[in-house]
């Protein structure tokens, strides 16, 4: 604490209010636990609770939805009711449940009871996944308007430049936070955890953001003492959509002819509304309306975490030395756009102006939107090369089957058609196959004396007379009974060494190398001296896109935001007085939730099967809505609310100077 600050109210460091750093830090750990979960959060649909791609989409834009959702409820409750910091508190406290809750609902050790590695009530986990997402919708929503605005308000009047250096340090600790946890909670996704089965840790990939949002919590709560706290001064919002529904109703009233026409239709409000009011919320509904078209944009920004997360999952992460994961792709982002934002602003922009362009905000806004459609088309043509490579799964009532021949006579299978049994040349086998569903399978056929063994399997198939028990890496598959095979089993990619125990022998393979999304069955054929004889049939070759060529599609949408998003706010609130600010900001947000709903939409009722092609009308989409805005931007004309205030002010002068005269005139009527 500075020696002078011992009388005034707030203690001081560098000349900010110290009360700052518990804001910065609170801000940091609560944008790392959002993104943090959120980067895993599609993968952890897919993998853990076993959505297929359309609903795992379609449940995590809803989230997000939700998530941009709240902030206007939170603004509310924090200017007409609690106040800031009480808003902060309390929806601190649901989002850390909520976080707790989603890291409890990813054990799987907690409905696993034969401990066979999945859990058996899929139920209990999707139940629990709701709540936590709901709680963390309302706790990350709700705080979203209130810690930025209670960080303004911590300075005095006097400290205008260094309240915007602190929003500046507050948008950099938001990109840290998304940046570093972008990168740490796959990589903790990606480790293996679990009681009795090791699995992907998703406890813990959702456990860490849990924990820093505690932290976020108690860091703000120790800061307490040192806060200015303003007292809820009813809130912009409620005037504003008053205002705008008195004059609906007004206008309404007078519709007939004998009532004189008003300059704008918001004048009807002034019976009851001052002039100034009605004044600033014409700026504000002129912003608004601006906004109409900027959803479309979120729509496709915000498939980054779902869509775009899926592709890589079907890509090939290899990058020498390191493996990177289908999640932390998104990392290139947040990486991007620290490196951007200032490149942007200081050489490009400069740049532009130089060559005579007049590249007004609006103008930026439309580039934005265009370049992210132009990012959709780099991702459709991603997405053609991994359909080239991708294998042909069953559709809807069908099934594929794979079948081996164990055995070293030729074996004849025919399968009859609309009957449900397998015919074999040597022997008649029941099995029923319209249980099968729509899945892959594959039969294993060895024509032992006079029986035969039909196998459904995957992975390791014994072929020899003994049981074995066979390990792969860390992983165990437990003793494999003669001609019986083991469940598949998932791995991180590379080279593993193969061991056999018999109860003669041991035996191995130094080392055999898995590429990243295939699937191998494994025929154990000997098991002699020291060497482990196998067959190894590829059921799924792997991925063989690398995941760099998403780089183009990440850099193209990054050049995106900071054209659009940056712009964006500034312009708003260039454009409109500045106590209407918590309107623009909760339009704003508004505008990303409808661009989440639009995705739901899109992806609920589009029935394209190919992923390229929807890439392809997300892009034509905004395109049209990109023109649509341009059109929009050529008639909007500028304003500067400083300018009107100044009338408004000079108005009000006037009118109490008249109102002064006639009273002095009716004083001296009244003496004579």
């Amino acid at each position: 604490m500075n020696s002078h600050c011992h009388t005034c109210l707030q203690p001081s460091c560098f000349g900010y209010p110290i009360s700052i750093f518990f804001i910065v830090i609170n801000e940091f750990c609560e944008r790392f636990s959002y993104y943090g979960m959120r980067a895993v959060l599609v993968l952890y649909f897919k993998y853990f609770l076993h959505w297929e791609d359309n609903l795992s989409t379609v449940i995590y834009h809803t989230f997000v939805a939700l998530c941009y959702l709240t902030p206007i409820l939170g603004a509310l409750i924090a200017d007409s009711w609690l106040g800031k910091f009480k808003t902060i508190v309390s929806l601190s406290i649901v989002y850390t449940i909520g976080q707790a809750i989603m890291s409890i609902s990813s054990i799987n050790d907690l409905t696993d009871y034969n401990r066979n590695g999945t859990p058996d009530h899929i139920p209990v986990h999707i139940a629990l996944s709701v709540v936590g997402l709901i709680l963390i919708a309302l706790g990350t929503g709700g705080i979203k308007p209130c810690v930025s605005a209670f960080g303004g308000d911590q300075f005095d009047d006097d400290q205008e430049k260094q309240r915007t250096r602190f929003f500046s340090i507050f948008y950099l600790s938001i990109n840290a936070g998304s940046l570093i946890s972008t990168i740490v909670t796959p990589v903790l996704r990606g480790t293996e955890c679990g009681i009795h089965s090791k699995q992907r840790c998703y406890p813990l990939a959702f456990g860490v953001p849990a924990a820093l949002m505690a932290v976020a919590l108690i860091v703000f709560i120790i800061g307490s003492g040192m806060y200015k706290k303003v007292q809820p001064q009813g809130n912009i919002m409620i005037q504003v959509s008053k205002c705008v529904g008195f004059a609906i109703k007004n206008r309404f009233r007078h519709r007939s002819k004998e009532f004189p026409k008003r300059e704008h239709w918001l004048d009807w409000a002034s019976e009851k509304y001052d002039k100034r009011l009605i004044a600033q919320t014409k700026m504000v509904l002129k912003v608004l309306f601006l906004y109409i078209p900027l959803p479309m944009f979120w729509a496709l920004f915000d498939q980054q975490g779902s869509r775009w997360t899926l592709q890589a999952t079907t890509m090939d992460g290899n990058f020498g030395a390191i493996q990177i994961q289908p999640d932390q792709m998104q990392t290139v982002n947040p990486i991007l756009i620290i490196v951007m934002v200032p490149v942007v602003d200081a050489v490009i922009y400069p740049l532009i102006k130089k060559c005579g362009i007049n590249f007004t905000p609006l103008r930026k806004i439309t580039v934005g939107m265009f370049l992210a459609s132009l990012a959709f088309v780099a991702a459709a043509l991603v997405q053609v090369q991994i359909d080239k490579t991708l294998p042909v799964f069953p559709a809807a009532g069908q099934t594929q089957i794979k079948v081996i021949n164990l055995g070293s006579v030729e074996a004849t299978v025919k399968f009859e058609p609309g009957n449900s049994t397998f015919f074999f040349s040597f022997q008649t086998i029941d099995q029923v196959v319209s249980s099968l569903g729509e899945k892959r399978h594959t039969l294993a056929v060895k024509n032992v004396g006079t029986t035969i063994v039909a196998e459904l399997v995957s992975l390791f198939i014994n072929n020899m007379a003994q049981t074995v028990n066979i390990s792969m890496g860390s992983t165990h598959f437990g003793p494999l009974k003669s001609l019986s095979a083991s469940n598949y089993k998932a791995f991180s990619r590379g080279s593993k060494a193969i061991i056999g125990n018999t109860s003669s022998s041991s035996c191995g393979i130094s080392s055999k190398t898995f590429g990243f999304g295939s699937a191998s069955t494994i025929v154990i054929n000997e098991c002699s001296g020291s060497s482990l004889a196998a067959t190894y049939i590829e059921d799924i070759p792997p991925n063989t896109v690398h995941m760099a060529w998403q780089i183009p599609q990440y850099f193209i949408i990054t050049c995106a935001e900071v054209v659009f998003s940056v712009t964006g706010l500034e312009f708003s609130y260039s454009q409109a007085p500045s106590n209407m600010k918590a309107v623009l900001q909760a339009g704003w947000l508004l505008t990303v939730a409808v661009g989440n709903i639009i995705v739901l939409i899109v992806a609920g009722a589009s029935k394209l099967s190919e992923q390229w092609a929807e890439y392809v009308l997300f892009a034509a989409l905004l395109l049209v809505v990109c023109i649509i805005f341009a059109v929009m931007a050529y008639f909007y004309t500028y304003v500067d609310p400083n300018e009107i205030e100044a009338q408004l002010d000079e108005d009000e002068k006037k009118q109490a100077k008249k109102d002064k005269d006639l009273e002095k005139e009716a004083e001296a009527i009244s003496q004579m």
